[in-house]
């Protein structure tokens, strides 16, 4: 199962101030526990990844907030890209992060217990699929 989220709530809606929606992170959470399921049936694994695009004006407060609670409700593989704007009738860049940032939000992340992160500026939802899950 894959998602896509936005850090602290700025593009998807936020309800009570959280940094994910109530009904995404529900999905979330039943695919963990679908999840679960299989694994104590000794069935086929399930795995839940979600997306994040910065650049957007978002904060890296917001940014590990949002990391915190995608691995809270159980998210097992997470991407971090960059935000490029596909026109300029699209919403602008704020900001362009460096290697270096997309490393240290990398560590953050596997520091929070995710078991994949693909973390840079070309990363996309898709970016190296075939490494993300075991075989």
């Amino acid at each position: 199962m894959a998602t896509k989220a936005a850090p602290a709530g700025r593009i998807l809606v936020v309800e009570d101030e959280a940094s994910i929606s109530e009904p995404f992170a529900e999905a979330l959470r039943r695919a963990g526990e679908e999840r679960d399921r299989r694994a104590a049936a000794a069935a086929a694994p399930l795995l839940t990844k979600s997306g994040l695009m910065v650049g957007l004006g978002e904060t890296r407060s917001e940014i590990r907030t949002t990391l915190r609670d995608l691995r809270g409700v159980g998210v097992d593989i997470v991407t971090i890209g960059q935000y490029l704007s596909p026109s300029r009738k699209h919403l602008g860049v704020e900001k362009y992060y460096t290697p270096e940032e997309f490393a240290s939000l990398r560590s953050f992340a596997l520091g929070l217990g995710f078991g994949h992160v693909e973390s840079g500026p070309l990363v996309r939802s898709s970016f190296h699929a075939e490494e993300q899950v075991p075989r």
